[in-house]
């Protein structure tokens, strides 16, 4: 922080009455997330959360269908980074937190219509084992030993940097071939963002396997130093035992939810209230132009977290920051629908015996991804019951979402019935569709949070928390949200 600003923020919060008021605008983990941690490091502050929704949570949410516990989003985190394991202990529900199951514990990879295992000890880029790469058939003989002379492929030359961004498709291609990006890394990595790989940062989304070729010259010289440190022992041992790294919530993620909110201040949470404009007060801080279903009024903050989707913040910054505002709303977003479907066991004529499937681009599919939530964890489905999850759409496939719920309840019950035999009645159908909610972070995207960060240093009491910006995963959106918190703070 410069002195200037430095200076001007004491000088406006001398002036303040304690305790500061405090508005965020969002409702979803970020927001709520930031709220607690303000809570706890200032309990004396008046701390308001208005939310457009008439619910909090955004994303995260989950119900009970038809005897089914279904996740409207992310299902599971990881405990590393520790932020998320690290709240929960602090929420107190750690220890009614819950592992995957054991049996069945992989994820496998459409391959010519079949679904074929992902090697064993494969993670992100990299492989921990050599054995499983050779006898994988997803790549050919051509792409296998196009993968194995990794080891050999030059560093990038970066121009006087230290590492260069470029896009995931760039890196694995000119590192380990074409085959290698389409038949595993493209579909793996599609599972997670939705995206385009030939647009996704790596550096944004694959730093530390970027830091990898940088540092150690190839990723197998960097793994085989990473062999002898033990530093990937648990990769080494098994697919299996990477789950063990996550964490469930007995009746879904909506109890993290609620434990937060049960943890705010009372009656501090405003549903179905949209923020339509923000404003310098004339006097100190912002006003806030504030609309419900009944009424519209202006409310004033000391301090104000817009933890909103990029292009609603862009809006509400637009007039004191424009240069934030432009780059943000250039962050894009895709939109995905997850088609819910429960059946029985006997319509499955051939079970996967996985957590999931991915299916590259190739295989000229309509579905991106397939978990089987009730394989993964226990409680989700009734005994003799399967509850499978299909993500369709992402910035590859956008056409597919203008079909109907009905539409993509067919088209993902055909790809099913060609994948694993499905027949028959789904005792549930659901589609939850989520319109631009998995921000892309292209190409550049770390200098367009540098540069939407430095401009929003200038402008004291407005603080900016996404998932947009450091991190898509409930750990990085946590983190940013503590970090914000803390920053806000150490100003009172």
């Amino acid at each position: 922080m410069s002195q200037q600003r430095s200076e001007k923020i004491n000088n406006r919060n001398a002036s303040v009455a304690s305790p500061p008021r405090i508005c965020v605008v969002g409702g979803g983990l970020s927001g709520l997330a930031t709220a607690y941690r303000l809570h706890r490091l200032l309990p004396e502050a008046s701390i308001s959360i208005f939310e457009a929704a008439p619910r909090v949570g955004g994303v995260i949410h989950s119900e009970r269908s038809k005897d089914y516990l279904v996740d409207h989003g992310a299902d599971m985190f990881a405990t590393n980074p520790p932020a998320a394991i690290l709240l929960c202990k602090e929420l107190g529900v750690v220890d009614e937190l819950i592992e995957p199951l054991i049996e069945g514990r992989g994820a496998k990879i459409v391959n010519g219509g079949l679904l074929e295992a992902l090697p064993e000890g494969f993670v992100l880029m990299r492989a921990t084992q050599l054995w499983p790469m050779i006898r994988t058939p997803l790549l050919s003989i051509r792409g296998k030993l196009r993968f194995f002379m990794e080891r050999w492929i030059p560093v990038k030359r970066n121009q006087g940097q230290d590492t260069q961004d470029e896009s995931i498709g760039d890196f694995v291609r000119r590192r380990m071939g074409h085959e290698m990006l389409d038949r595993i890394v493209a579909p793996l990595t599609a599972g997670i963002y939705t995206a385009d790989i030939d647009r996704l940062s790596m550096l944004a989304t694959m730093g530390p396997i970027a830091k990898m070729e940088a540092t150690h010259g190839s990723l197998a010289k960097a793994t085989s130093e990473r062999r002898k440190s033990g530093e990937d022992s648990v990769e080494r041992n098994s697919a299996g035992a990477r789950y063990s790294q996550f964490r469930a919530f007995p009746e879904g993620m909506r109890q993290l939810i609620e434990s937060l909110v049960t943890n705010l201040p009372l009656h501090c949470i405003h549903t179905e209230t949209r923020v339509t404009s923000l404003t310098r007060s004339s006097t100190s801080g912002w006003n806030l132009n504030v609309t419900t279903q009944k009424m519209e009024r202006c409310e004033s903050f000391d301090e104000v977290v817009l933890a909103t989707p990029p292009r609603v913040t862009s809006d509400l910054i637009k007039n004191i920051s424009p240069e934030a505002a432009n780059t943000l709303a250039d962050i894009e977003a895709s939109s995905v629908a997850i088609v819910v479907l429960g059946v029985k066991q006997a319509q499955v004529a051939r079970p996967a015996n996985c957590f999931g499937f991915v299916v590259p681009l190739s295989e000229n599919r309509k579905i991106l991804a397939c978990s089987f939530a009730s394989q993964k964890f226990s409680g989700r489905a009734p005994a003799d019951r399967i509850l499978i999850r299909v993500f369709v759409g992402g910035a590859m496939q956008p056409e597919l979402l203008q079909k109907s719920d009905l539409e993509l309840s067919e088209l993902v019950r055909e790809e099913l019935a060609e994948l694993i035999g499905l027949t028959g009645e789904p005792e549930l159908t659901k589609v939850v569709r989520w319109h631009e909610a998995m921000p892309q972070y292209h190409v550049g995207h770390l200098d367009r949070v540098k540069k939407i960060e430095g401009e929003l240093a200038k402008v004291d009491g407005v603080t900016v928390v996404s998932n947009s910006l450091h991190g898509v995963g409930i750990s990085p959106v946590i983190s940013q949200a503590d970090n914000a918190a803390k920053e806000i703070a150490a100003r009172y």
